[in-house]
């Protein structure tokens, strides 16, 4: 084990850890992201989304941007990413979490290159979930110069449904300098070999071959995430613990 993250100590994340995605991210998604929403308590990370009001202080009225023609957020998240404090290339990465699989939450598990801008830095997602989906996705730069997917679903209900969500399950990803495989309790989803994986612009970088760091969020609606409108507030995604092994 060369990285822990056992979340033991209440209060924020740990700042030698975590920093913050801030405002409005991406993908349309309804949420603002915000400190406030993050904490440790219990001896696990909490990410908790609510439905309130918070005003865009970037708004311009009439901007083709999502991101300023919104006068406000309905909603409040969190996300929080070891970017430029830990990353990693290659390894055993396992966590230990419980997701709300209610209509609109999209809850995530993910890692990006350090390098290039997306989708050439490569995108890992060990955990991913929305519209009754759970995914295990890689995606790096296609020959058109935009994103390009292996993705892998599994249906929610095939694995118990709500019942399922109420439990806290183990995610983990195997990392190598020959392929990715992304797991939930030992059930592998998805396996993707690295030479698959070159982008696709020229350059012949492959992504997968440089660190990442991760990111764990919790989104609300967006492109993918659902209609939120008729859930109940709060919603959490809590996470247990976070271990990285390397040989």
């Amino acid at each position: 084990m060369v990285w822990a993250e056992e979340f033991n100590s209440n209060g924020a994340p740990n700042p030698a850890n975590w920093t913050y995605e801030l405002g409005f991210e991406r993908n349309e998604e309804s949420q603002w992201y915000q400190r406030e929403n993050a904490r440790c308590e219990n001896g696990k990370l909490i990410l908790e989304a609510k439905r309130e009001k918070k005003a865009n202080p970037n708004f311009k009225e009439g901007s083709s941007d999502w991101k300023k023609n919104r006068r406000e957020a309905d909603y409040t998240s969190a996300s929080i990413k070891t970017q430029g404090l830990h990353s990693w290339l290659y390894g055993r990465f396992v966590m230990r979490g419980k997701i709300d699989i209610r209509d609109g939450i999209w809850p995530a598990w993910w890692t990006l290159g350090t390098k290039g801008s997306w989708p050439a830095t490569g995108e890992i997602d060990i955990m991913e979930y929305y519209r009754k989906k759970l995914l295990a996705n890689i995606a790096f730069m296609g020959s058109d110069r935009k994103d390009a997917w292996f993705s892998t679903e599994k249906n929610i209900d095939s694995l118990g449904g709500r019942a399922w969500a109420d439990q806290f399950h183990i995610w983990r990803m195997d990392w190598d300098e020959n392929s990715i495989a992304l797991y939930v309790d030992n059930q592998l989803l998805n396996k993707v070999s690295l030479d698959r994986l070159v982008n696709q612009n020229g350059t012949n970088i492959n992504p997968f071959k440089q660190p990442h760091y991760m990111l764990l969020d919790l989104a609300i609606g967006g492109k993918q995430g659902g209609d939120p409108s008729k859930t109940t507030f709060p919603a959490r995604f809590e996470v247990d613990y976070i271990r990285v092994y390397q040989k």
